[in-house]
Parts: C-alpha cells; sequence; structure tokens
C-alpha cells in the first residue's frame, strides 16, 4: 500500500499534465503528507483509529502549516490554469452590472435602497425619505468600514420606529460572531456601545429605546440568549430576558409586521415555541403563545384581533393555516383556515389588510396562492415555465393592494415584480442586466427530467444548456445537489454559469429526497435513518443523465456544499467510476466524530436531523455513510475539495481529515486538492468580486479537466 501510495505521488504530475496536453515538467511536485498520530475513538464497544485526529488543533502551528503545504500543492498543480482563472474571473465580472442597486422598498416614511459602486466590492445602504427623489441619506458604506479588514460582513440592520437610530451587526472573522453597534441616523454618531458575539441581529421596542438581541454561547456557537440593551446604559446593564437552555433548540427575536408585538422564538429541527409581549410594553413579561410539544412545528403572524399559525398539528405533515382569537393562543383554540394537503406542501403566508397570500409548493415547484379576506374569490399568480422559482419578496406595509414578488428561472435573470392583487396587473421593476451584450435567454434550453430511484421514486432534475447540444454522450455536465434539512434546491439563474453553459456544459440540479422540493414527506425520507436515499438518489440522477446520453461517466461531474460536501463524499466511495471530477465545497464528511462532540457549533441542535450517535442504532448507521470512516483503497475521481479556516458551520479539520485520508487510501493518478481560505468561513470570500475568484477556481478545475482553457 506504501508503494502504491509513493507511486501515486510520483505519477501524479506527469498524469495532470498528460489530461491537459502540456509537456511534462522536469520538476517533481509531490503532495504534502499529513503526520500520522492515532488516537482511539472507542464508542459502544465500536473502536476506531483515527489518525488525523490532531488537525482539529486549530491554534497548532503544524497544522497551519500543513494547510499551507496542501495550498501551495494546489497552487503548483494549478499553475498553468492561472491565466485561464484570471480571464474566467474577468469574463463573469464583466457580465455584472458594478453599479447596480436594489429596487426600493418603503417602509415606515422612507424608501430604502442598497447599491453598489462600480469598482468596489461591498454595498451602500441608504434611504430616502417621502420620495425617490428626495435626497439620499448614506446610512452605511460598507466599502469604507471593510477597509484594513481581511474579511468583512455586515448584517441585521434594524431601524427604530421614530427613523432615528439603526442597530447593525458586523463580522470580520467568518465565523458568524457579529458585533452590534448603534448608529444616530440625525447626527452619524456611530455610539461606543459594542455588543460582542451576538447573532447580528436586533429588534427595536416600540418606546425607541429599547433594543432586544440574541447573544450566542462561545463555544458552540448557539443561539441561547435574549437581551435587552437601553440606549445611554452600558453593556454590563443590559438585562438578560430569556436563556434557551435545552441545547437542541436555538433562539431568536423579532418583531410582528403589525408592531404589536415582540417575539421570541424557540426552534429545533423538530419542535417550536414562541413567547409573546406588546411591542410598547418592553419591561413587561413574555407569555408563551403555545408550549412546546415534542414534533409540533408552528409559526405565527399578527393581523387584526387574530393570530394565524402555519402548523403540522394534527398530522398535518405538509402543514395547514390555522386561526385563533388574539387573547387564546393555546393550541386547542385553534381553528382551521385552510386545510392540510397530502400532495401540496404550505410553506409560507403574508397577511395584508385585504389579503392573504399563501407561498405553496406543489408537483416541486412554487405556486403563490392570493386569497381576498372578502371571500370574493382565491387565485394563483400564473408561471407557464417547465422549471423555475418564484417567491415573495419585500413586503413590510399592510395597508397596500401591491404585492412584490420574484421570478427566475435557470436561464431566466432575477426579476421583481410588483403584482397589483385587485387589477392583476403585474409590473416588472428590474430584470438582472447581464452586461457584455452576448447573453440572450432564447439561446438556452431548459428542461426538468424525473429519474426512477433505486425504491421506484421518481426524482425530479432541473437542467439547462445551450441550443444545438446533441444527446450523444459526450456534452460535459456538472450536476449539484444539497439534500438535506428540508432546504429546497429550486432552479435559479447565474450569470455566472453561463462561463460553464457557453463552453458546451449541462448544468443541472437533482432534488434528491432530504430537501422539502416535493413536500414535508421528501424531507422526511431522507434524514435520520433513511438518510441513504439522499446518496442513492444522486447516484440514480447520474445514471439516469447517462443513459439518456446527456453525458457520460468520462464527462460527469459532481458538486456539493457543506451537507452536500457529505453528499459528494458519500457518493465517491459508493460509486467513483461514475463521476470524472467532484467538488466538494466546505464539506461535511466526518459524521460520527462530530455528532459526538457537543462542543462543535451546531451538534445538539442537530440530532434530530443526522440521529444521535450516543444511540448505538445511529452510531452504526452513521458509520456505515460517514464519508471519512469509508475512505478505501479504489480509484477515486479528480476531486477539489475548499474549506475555510474560521468555518462554523463546518470545521476546517472534517474536509483536512479527509483529503490526508485521501491522500493514503486512493489508488491511480487523479487529482486531489484541498483548497483552504486561511481568512475565511464558510460562506467564503467576502467581497462580490472576491467570491467570483473562488468559482473562476472551480470553474478552471473542471474546464481543465475537459481540455477547455480558453
Amino acid at each position: 500500500m506504501k508503494k502504491q501510495a509513493l507511486l501515486s505521488c510520483v505519477c501524479v504530475i506527469f498524469a495532470a499534465n498528460a489530461q491537459s496536453g502540456k509537456p511534462k515538467m522536469t520538476e517533481l511536485i509531490t503532495p504534502p503528507k499529513a503526520a500520522v498520530k492515532p488516537k482511539k475513538l472507542e464508542k459502544h464497544g465500536d473502536v476506531r483509529i483515527d489518525n488525523y485526529y490532531w488537525l482539529n488543533e486549530r491554534e497548532n502551528p503544524e497544522v497551519i502549516d500543513y494547510l499551507k503545504k496542501e495550498n501551495e500543492y494546489y497552487q503548483k498543480m494549478t499553475a498553468h490554469t492561472k491565466e485561464f482563472q484570471k480571464a474566467l474571473f474577468e469574463e463573469m465580472k464583466g457580465r455584472i452590472k458594478e453599479d447596480d442597486a436594489s429596487v426600493p422598498y418603503f417602509y415606515n416614511g422612507y424608501y430604502y435602497i442598497t447599491r453598489f459602486e462600480k469598482g468596489k466590492d461591498y454595498p451602500v445602504y441608504s434611504r430616502k425619505k417621502g420620495s425617490l427623489s428626495a435626497k439620499e441619506e448614506i446610512m452605511f458604506d460598507c466599502n469604507e468600514m471593510a477597509k484594513g479588514h481581511s474579511y468583512f460582513h455586515m448584517a441585521g440592520l434594524s431601524v427604530s420606529e421614530d427613523n432615528q437610530w439603526v442597530a447593525f451587526g458586523v463580522d470580520l472573522v467568518s465565523r458568524r460572531q457579529y458585533t452590534i453597534q448603534i448608529k444616530n441616523l440625525a447626527t452619524g454618531e456611530i455610539l461606543p456601545v459594542k455588543i460582542e458575539n451576538t447573532t447580528g441581529g436586533s429588534t427595536w421596542a416600540g418606546d425607541n429605546k429599547t433594543l432586544f438581541y440574541t447573544r450566542k454561547d462561545p463555544v458552540t456557537l448557539r443561539s441561547e440568549k435574549i437581551h435587552k440593551h437601553t440606549l445611554g446604559t452600558t453593556t454590563d446593564n443590559d438585562v438578560l430576558i430569556y436563556h434557551e437552555k435545552d441545547e437542541t433548540y436555538n433562539t431568536f427575536i423579532y418583531k410582528e409586521k403589525s408592531k404589536k408585538y415582540l417575539v421570541i422564538g424557540s426552534m429545533s429541527t423538530l419542535t417550536s415555541e414562541y413567547r409573546i409581549l406588546e411591542a410598547d410594553k418592553p419591561d413587561g413579561e413574555f407569555r408563551i403563545f403555545q408550549p412546546r410539544t415534542r414534533g409540533l412545528e408552528y409559526s405565527i403572524s399578527h393581523y387584526g384581533d387574530k393570530w394565524y399559525i402555519v402548523t403540522n398539528k394534527d398530522k398535518a405533515t405538509n402543514f395547514k393555516l390555522m386561526v385563533t382569537p388574539e387573547t387564546a393562543t393555546g393550541k386547542d383554540n385553534w381553528k382551521d383556515l385552510i386545510g392540510h394537503r397530502k400532495d401540496v406542501l404550505l410553506e409560507d403566508i403574508e397577511i395584508f389588510k385585504d389579503y392573504l397570500v399563501i407561498s405553496e409548493r406543489s408537483d416541486g415547484l412554487n405556486k403563490i396562492r392570493i386569497r381576498p379576506w372578502n371571500g370574493s374569490g382565491e387565485y394563483y399568480l400564473p408561471f407557464e415555465s417547465e422549471t423555475y422559482t418564484a417567491g415573495t419578496s419585500t413586503n413590510p406595509d399592510f395597508d397596500t393592494d401591491i404585492l412584490r414578488y420574484s421570478y427566475q428561472s435557470l436561464a431566466t435573470p432575477s426579476s421583481v415584480i410588483d403584482f397589483n392583487m385587485k387589477t392583476k396587473q403585474k409590473t416588472v421593476l428590474k430584470e438582472q442586466e447581464v452586461l457584455g451584450g452576448k447573453f440572450d435567454k432564447n439561446n438556452y434550453t431548459e428542461e426538468r427530467i424525473w429519474a426512477t430511484a433505486q425504491d421506484g421514486t421518481k426524482i425530479p432534475i432541473s437542467m439547462v444548456y445551450r441550443k444545438g447540444i446533441t444527446k450523444n454522450g459526450k456534452n460535459p455536465l456538472l450536476l449539484y445537489a444539497y439534500g438535506s434539512y428540508g432546504a429546497s434546491m429550486d432552479p435559479y439563474f447565474s450569470s455566472l454559469r453561463l462561463s460553464l453553459l457557453d463552453r458546451g456544459f449541462i448544468y443541472a440540479i437533482a432534488h434528491i429526497r432530504g430537501g422539502e422540493d416535493l413536500g414535508r414527506e421528501w424531507y422526511e425520507e431522507g434524514k435520520l435513518l433513511k438518510k441513504k436515499n439522499t446518496f442513492t438518489d444522486f447516484i440514480d440522477c447520474s445514471k439516469f443523465v447517462i443513459a439518456q446520453k446527456y453525458t457520460s461517466p468520462q464527462h460527469l461531474y459532481a458538486e456539493g456544499g457543506s451537507a452536500g460536501g457529505l453528499l459528494i463524499g458519500a457518493i465517491v466511495n459508493m460509486e467513483p467510476n461514475l463521476y470524472r471530477g467532484v467538488i466538494a465545497q466546505v464539506p461535511f464528511v466526518d459524521v460520527i466524530t462530530t455528532m459526538l462532540d457537543d462542543t462543535i457549533p451546531l451538534t445538539t441542535g442537530e440530532y434530530d436531523e443526522w440521529g444521535n450517535p450516543n444511540d448505538k442504532d445511529y452510531y452504526n448507521y452513521m458509520k456505515s455513510y460517514s464519508p471519512y470512516d469509508n475512505v478505501k483503497a479504489q480509484e477515486y475521481p479528480n476531486m477539489l475539495v475548499t474549506t475555510g479556516l474560521h468555518d462554523s458551520q463546518v470545521q476546517y479539520w472534517e474536509p483536512a481529515k479527509w483529503v490526508a485520508k485521501l491522500r493514503v487510501m486512493k489508488t491511480g493518478n487523479n487529482l486531489l486538492f484541498l483548497d483552504t481560505n486561511m481568512e475565511a468561513g464558510h460562506g467564503g470570500a467576502s467581497g462580490r468580486f472576491e467570491a467570483i475568484k473562488e468559482v473562476a477556481k472551480e470553474y478552471s478545475f473542471l474546464l481543465d479537466l475537459e481540455g477547455i482553457r480558453k
């Protein structure tokens, strides 16, 4: 085995150059080798030996040195693509309107606008009083605030009802630990108060001087405590309002659209609970809306003298809408307004003075349903495309007939649309511009096809490609999926993706189980002890596009990130010969070790997603698919693995350990790269153009494998 691994190291550079058509290099480039430091891990009488456990020592210079050596190896091995990467970056950047701005939305007397200036990476947040022709008030210029920082992200802008104060959160590390500050919008002064280790979000009480916010556990980063800050005081005087002590829950606070109530939410994967308090009485006591009952999920919206509840009560798997009097919030008082439907997922509601807007999902597609309160006749917004994404947008006002929603598809740029619910007239306020003069959505074909899984289930696949492609098995195809947490992967437009499509790639999204694309049952069938359905669905989708001659194993590529990276790790263990190459972004690949460590962010809150390995049945099931635990001596596809040193969602050491083990175990000469962003976390680089450079690196990896270099 050692001899074979060494031979692989020696040959890899020559194999890479043979693939790329480049002359052989005289300098031998060998991949780094992580030190083997066996650690015995035992649970339920089962012993695992982890040779690379030590890589979790973030402050250990030896760890940093190894990560840097992997980066150096990646840079050297891809040196011949550097100019191509730059060209791809400029090409993708050239399609983006640099001096762009969001569609303004009106709230509480002001139009709010987010805009970008040419040549700058970060947004400018501004507002105009009363009219779009009024003088612009710049609230924040993030380009100035980001100077001197390798990472910058602002979140959670919250303006007081008197329009004088704005609270905001800033993360300078990319670990999603935000520092909240407060700015006086009348004077421009930023108060000296800094509230550390928060989610970034906050909400003002009706008195315009009391700010509620959420703090995180400093180790696990679980959102656990709601505090109250009063203007003019120090953070030492902040009052703890609520402590969520159950480690499987996160907590948060917001204000209802009606502005009448402050709401504290507590949520786990399977259960929710809310507390309410009149917003004009910030010193009062929050009261429980409906006590948590395991398996009962609900969300609440206030309007008039009633509460509207989206819930799975009474075994409503796909959720239903119930209503209850404002003063009688317990579940025994809830009455059905829109009943449960087996084939329709009720996702959300939006309340207006004269209309109820319901966001639904059926047959895997978004639907928007308009229901007048006066009963004059409900209807659905018409969407005619075969595959698309649509959803309600920013609608802060009650008293309006205008619904703002967004629409896009794989070939149609994103649009923001105002729809008059009374006249049924729509106005396209903005369609994403694709610069360069070459883009025409009519040059692309969109399809939705259905693969058959091994258990007979039909799995939808959305795809887009340039017209004129022949189904001859020779087309490069990138298949993407996520498949966890009930997150639906709706088909969306990307101007960056055109750099693949215009070079002959087919792009496809596999809507596999574990997401919620076809309803709540779709999610339930891809979690816990049914998690393997997620992986086999993806494999079956891969085999289907091959059988239909869209592509072949010589030209099929797979990509997924985070929990989607787990998917990539599993499929390359199970069916490595199906793929020419894969990209695993910040992949969750060391499932058992992570889920046994309750000090790691997210672990305790995810037992209902993956299972608790302290239970032997879950332990054994996880072990059967965990990518790190199932690496074996076989030929793996070409692999690009990415991570961020400060990632709070998937710790950097998971992909680092995985790559280290793969280096020793894999056979053959296919490429294996680990690219660690030493400055960023789960979301990658900050700034819209820095992020494009990461996409250019990924695309150059795929295109180079296809022999496409311009």
